[in-house]
């Protein structure tokens, strides 16, 4: 049985972020049920190409919506409709946690917020994601992930330096200011869960994207807040740690990832460098920063006189950290990918699909891959019928009225 079992959520979410935590919690062990606007749906489901192809060859979901939304449950309402709203209350009820993603407000028209779900279920965790939170002067600002990686500050230290060829600020590849603030707000679903236990008491969490990436800046942030220093984009190098950066080698590219003092002394040893690790501009990691662009033009040459392989070869026999740059169908071909089970084969209604796995490992409460990701509306009677009691007619006359 998963950590989470017994515990009921209602994902009223959509999108990535909120979808993403909701995901997690429905690995370890969580039933969510997850509430779509009837004939739409997740807006995720039409972010293709690719999408899945169906039995008959037509276009199902986008494949983008398979990413975040395993062990779900779907089911259609119209939350707009008070027909709607009422069923959505009802699952509330029976709901440890609600997840919902709507801007500021917009629930309370329905009778679908903190204070109104919170009345009829005291011990009700309302989790609400938002761009900017609650509060502030841009609260009612629409919060997207493009907007966030710049608003927060990850594109001013992401891209090429300003002078070298292509230098713009840079989004990151993968929605990381979305995924980030899905992994905070499952830690503080979790924590909340486990004062709700404790307390019988419910409450309020408040988790906006910026927020999420500001605390994600990390070491770039108390760069300047502590030590005075405004970062700026450095392409592939490090901010604090030097030589930790891409080079160019005869057949491709190299990280070379050197971490300290010790580390730099054997990469010295192995280049064919040696009287580099006792030049006092580059003994130490501090005067090796303060010397980038000297030690870097020295490096260069060298790097690029051998292949990717020799060095690898070279590096990893001296205990040097380094890598390739591996395509995405590398990674999963990657034996250690492999050996680690990477990605897990899931039986999805339109046939057989590899998804990512969790990369949660608990022995004694594993994660639980109990169903692919759900059609649209999936689940709808199943739910209705199940755990509120609905008779099969009631359904189909709100079916027939556009309810669900």
């Amino acid at each position: 049985m998963g950590a989470l079992s017994h515990i009921k959520v209602l994902d009223l979410s959509r999108v990535l972020a909120a979808p993403w935590a909701t995901q997690i919690l429905g690995d370890l062990g969580a039933e969510i049920i997850k509430i779509e606007k009837p004939g739409e749906g997740d807006e995720t489901r039409h972010f293709g190409p690719p999408f899945v192809k169906t039995a008959d060859g037509a276009k199902g979901d986008a494949t983008y919506f398979l990413a975040a939304n395993r062990n779900k449950k779907s089911v259609t309402v119209d939350l707009a409709r008070p027909e709607g709203a009422a069923l959505i209350r009802r699952l509330a009820r029976r709901a440890h946690v609600v997840v919902e993603n709507f801007k500021t407000g917009s629930l309370a028209r329905y009778g679908l917020d903190y204070e109104s779900l919170s009345a009829e279920n005291p011990a009700l965790i309302y989790c609400s994601l938002t761009g900017f939170g609650h509060d502030g002067p841009k609260k009612d600002k629409a919060g997207y992930d493009y907007l966030i990686q710049g608003m927060g500050g990850l594109m001013s230290v992401t891209g090429q330096p300003d002078g070298a060829a292509g230098a713009e600020p840079m989004k990151v590849g993968v929605a990381v200011s979305d995924l980030v603030t899905g992994l905070y707000t499952a830690i503080a679903v979790l924590a909340a869960l486990l004062h709700q236990a404790r307390t019988g008491e419910g409450q309020m969490l408040d988790m906006a994207l910026f927020d999420c990436q500001a605390a994600a800046l990390a070491n770039q942030a108390t760069n300047y807040l502590v030590g005075g220093m405004l970062p700026t984009r450095l392409g592939n190098a490090h901010p604090n740690i030097v030589p930790y950066q891409v080079f160019r080698v005869s057949d491709g590219h190299l990280i070379l990832a050197v971490a300290n003092d010790r580390q730099f002394a054997s990469f010295a040893k192995a280049a064919g460098l040696e009287r580099l690790a006792g030049d006092a501009r580059f003994a130490t990691n501090a005067e090796r920063v303060a010397h980038r662009a000297e030690l870097i033009a020295l490096l260069e040459p060298v790097m690029a006189a051998r292949s990717l392989g020799q060095w690898i070869d070279a590096l990893e026999a001296a205990n040097v950290p380094c890598g390739a740059i591996n395509r995405i169908d590398q990674v999963f071909a990657d034996p250690q990918a492999i050996a680690r089970g990477l990605t897990v084969a899931m039986a999805h209604a339109t046939g057989p699909m590899e998804l990512v796995a969790s990369p949660l490992r608990l022995s004694g409460t594993p994660v639980e891959y109990r169903s692919a990701p759900p059609l649209l509306g999936e689940h709808t009677n199943e739910v209705l019928r199940e755990v509120l009691a609905i008779p099969d007619g009631e359904i189909e006359a709100l079916r027939r009225a556009g309810v669900v």
